[in-house]
């Protein structure tokens, strides 16, 4: 049932303001799009964000506002598109003077007339975010909606105010944000729509990569990213923008040999992880964890099919696609790789007998990212057997409780060695070279391997042991 009483929600001092300042400067003024919606759908997502179209002069409208709400505010005014923000204790409201868009082929960027309310609503991507309220004193809170917006709403459907063709064709980057809205709020995109939106897929090109990935990210920050990733595939789309995931479609068969679909293994992945993070990298190396697997194929008539080193192939491929999509090469990049490269490592560990020296160096290489791998090494069980899922679930739970005790015992994530490369050269008085990187080795792996303890009087002892060994002679201080 649509909660459609906006008196409660529109009773606040700050509505209360643009109802007074709208209706003294005579201006016809409406807030409209997602928070209409989300009220209607009682979604607490986007109260604070707020869109105002405004019949006459948005940028007149939030100066005059912002003058009676005084200090407390601040405007920001667009006058190359007509628009100005104004933020007011943690709510930011956008107006913009109602408008007609008309749009050429080659560009997303619209050329923009004044326009009525009804214009205003028509070049808005989907009925649901075409819904608008009167903020007016005479029709206070009155709800218009000219494209049954309302009826979508209580069905689940995605539709477009206009002709389907005409609103992807005119702006591509709708088609994303229609699948993007497919998955965050479990709507079906109508048929006419989806048709049109694979028609017009390779428009795509023209929108730039950061808007792109923008509504990628939204879509991973779904509670089950798969819905709209697949759809994406669906509509043709997902092959433009991340062909590294097509690339692992299919499952091949050689002399009754088969292998996994791990386009659709990928899915569950990240589907698996989402109830556990909502760390938007950690997602995307869920989603990224086997890309190395396409170009690693190979079929072995001994031991059937391989995927080896694609952990490593993954991780390289993964800076690519980074760099192609404009997304971060900070360190946000530098984790997923991270991920990805080391995403079979705990499996390994969780198969086999769990021997301390194992755990300590899986903590000495995932440093801080420890608990994220192993979170996305139990979301990479997909297994249809019962008993090898328990079997894999119980075996994380004893690499977990391991991983606490090596950790509170031998203190090895981000480790620095107890014996420094200065105390090795004064100790042997060298000067740097190659023999302090050995010793410093030595005692590195002495410490992983559990043969001393991560502690300097250890440390130092084998440090003199190994300066022996290679002929070196130890100075007495």
């Amino acid at each position: 049932m649509l909660k459609k009483n906006f008196n409660v929600i529109l009773n606040t001092v700050l509505f209360k303001t643009v109802q007074e300042t709208a209706d003294k400067l005579q201006l016809e003024t409406y807030v409209i799009g997602g928070f209409v919606r989300d009220h209607l759908l009682s979604r607490k997502r986007n109260q604070t964000d707020i869109d105002i179209v405004v019949i006459g002069s948005g940028i007149k409208l939030a100066q005059a506002l912002q003058k009676k709400l005084k200090k407390s505010s601040k405007v920001k005014v667009f006058k190359t598109y007509g628009t100005a923000m104004l933020k007011w204790e943690g709510t930011t409201m956008e107006f913009v003077g109602a408008r007609k868009e008309s749009y050429v082929p080659e560009s997303r960027k619209p050329k923009i007339t004044q326009g009525s309310l009804e214009d205003d609503q028509k070049r808005r991507d989907f009925t649901i975010n075409a819904l608008a309220v009167c903020l007016n004193k005479k029709t206070y809170g009155k709800l218009l909606d000219p494209f049954n917006g309302i009826t979508d709403l209580e069905n689940g459907i995605l539709r477009t105010p206009l002709e389907p063709r005409i609103t992807y064709s005119d702006d591509p980057l709708r088609m994303l944000r229609a699948v993007r809205f497919a998955s965050q709020l479990n709507f079906i995109i109508e048929k006419k729509s989806l048709d049109a939106i694979q028609e017009h897929a390779e428009r795509i090109s023209i929108i730039t990569k950061e808007r792109c990935v923008d509504e990628l990210h939204k879509i991973m920050m779904c509670d089950t990213p798969s819905h709209g990733i697949l759809l994406l595939n669906k509509v043709k789309i997902l092959p433009l923008l991340l062909p590294e995931l097509i690339d692992l479609k299919g499952i091949e068969e050689v002399e009754g040999q088969s292998h996994k679909d791990n386009f659709f293994h990928t899915f569950e992945v990240v589907d698996n992880i989402c109830p556990n993070t909502n760390n938007l990298w950690l997602r995307w190396a869920a989603l990224l964890h086997d890309i190395g697997k396409a170009p690693t194929k190979r079929f072995h008539k001994k031991i059937g099919w391989t995927f080896h080193g694609h952990e490593f192939v993954g991780a390289r491929m993964v800076y690519k696609l980074f760099k192609r999509l404009k997304m971060p090469l900070n360190d946000k990049m530098k984790f997923v790789q991270k991920m990805v490269l080391m995403s079979s490592r705990p499996i390994v560990i969780a198969e086999d007998l769990v021997t301390d020296s194992a755990v300590r160096r899986l903590i000495f290489d995932a440093g801080d990212h420890i608990n994220d791998l192993i979170t996305l090494c139990e979301a990479d069980i997909t297994t249809k057997n019962p008993k090898r899922f328990n079997q894999y679930h119980d075996n994380f739970k004893i690499v977990r409780k391991k991983i606490e005790e090596v950790e509170e015992r031998d203190n090895i994530r981000n480790f620095q060695p107890p014996v420094s490369g200065e105390i090795i050269m004064k100790s042997f008085n060298l000067k740097p070279s190659k023999a302090i990187g050995q010793i410093k080795e030595a005692i590195k792996e002495a410490i992983l391997e559990g043969e001393i303890t991560n502690e300097f009087d250890a440390a130092f002892e084998l440090m003199k042991k190994e300066g022996k060994k290679i002929g070196l002679k130890f100075i007495e201080n």
